[in-house]
């Protein structure tokens, strides 16, 4: 059983696009009674018109969880227009501190992954609060931010994004890392492919994505991330070890410690099998240790009682 802590949007999504790959039986939970159970209703007459036979519950009990493989949290605070996912670390750090517990009661052999903003340092605190070994604690970003790079991309280059492997490090936010150099098409990289004025937008566009969305819409993406954790999840319930960007714990990796960040990881039965490292230039070796500064200013936000 997969269980997905946070029946908003994104939970929803997720829970939707999982079911369409038939990963599991899920158990949507939230704290507001009624829309996690109105979530799964839903999406299970969707299921039932489409001959899909997927198992979808929800409850505001979190022992529901008890068995499950895999457990997702999207539940905090959301971002709203104006607001930067950084702004979110003080006020989604009691969220994140009071589920890791209740995932340590219930679902101790699970694998956890969060899209909970700001979600480097949310990762983080996560991985402190369950005491648990790194590879079981998974940051979703890197997919997101990855796929809108190569979305971009594509439409420059007339290109299917899925021919482009997009390379995007450090935090989710405005201090990204898209690294267009190691990013390619066919092999080639994109600053074989396109002029500098091409990549710089394509750059810029990546990391205003989020923002765009919710200064469009009023509300934060759920379709994107929701896609990105379905795939990820698929990688880990099937054993299928593919490579996906990711924020995990870094333990001297890129030559930081003590922190999480995104950087490309092998994804498969036991979490994070193996964590790669890129060759970096000294520019995007620098552009990366902004990233994780920036992260760790986040990190410093989160009220000490909660990582003691």
């Amino acid at each position: 059983m997969i269980t997905i802590i946070g029946a908003g949007k994104v939970g929803s999504s997720a829970a939707l696009f999982m079911a369409l790959e038939k990963l599991d039986d899920l158990m949507l939970v939230d704290v507001i009674d009624g829309v996690p159970q109105g979530q799964a209703l839903d999406i299970s007459h969707a299921l039932s018109i489409l001959g899909i036979n997927v198992r979808i519950e929800g409850s505001t009990d979190f022992s529901a969880m008890k068995g499950s493989k895999l457990v997702v949290v999207t539940a905090g605070f959301p971002r709203k227009p104006g607001m930067t996912r950084e702004e979110l670390a003080a006020k989604n750090a009691g969220v994140i501190a009071d589920i890791a517990e209740k995932i340590k009661k219930y679902a101790p052999d699970a694998i956890v992954m969060l899209t909970t903003n700001p979600l480097d340092a949310m990762a983080y605190l996560m991985h402190k609060r369950l005491g648990w070994d790194r590879s079981r604690v998974i940051g979703f970003s890197g997919v997101l931010d990855s796929g809108r790079l190569a979305y971009y991309a594509s439409r420059k280059l007339d290109v299917s994004p899925s021919s482009i492997v997009p390379i995007v490090l450090g935090m989710h936010g405005q201090k990204m890392l898209p690294v267009p150099r190691l990013s390619t098409v066919g092999g080639a990289p994109l600053t074989n492919m396109l002029d500098g004025n091409s990549i710089n937008g394509i750059v810029k566009e990546t990391v205003d994505a989020g923002a765009t969305i919710t200064n469009l819409r009023g509300y934060s993406s759920n379709y994107g991330p929701g896609a990105g954790l379905a795939v990820m999840a698929e990688s880990i319930l099937k054993n299928q070890k593919r490579v996906f960007l990711a924020s995990v714990y870094l333990d001297g990796e890129y030559g930081v410690k003590d922190v999480s960040a995104g950087v490309p990881v092998v994804l498969g039965s036991n979490g994070v099998e193996k964590i790669i490292e890129l060759p970096l230039t000294d520019e995007e070796k620098k552009g990366f240790l902004e990233s994780v500064e920036a992260i760790r200013a986040n990190i410093s936000q989160i009220p000490k009682e909660y990582l003691s």
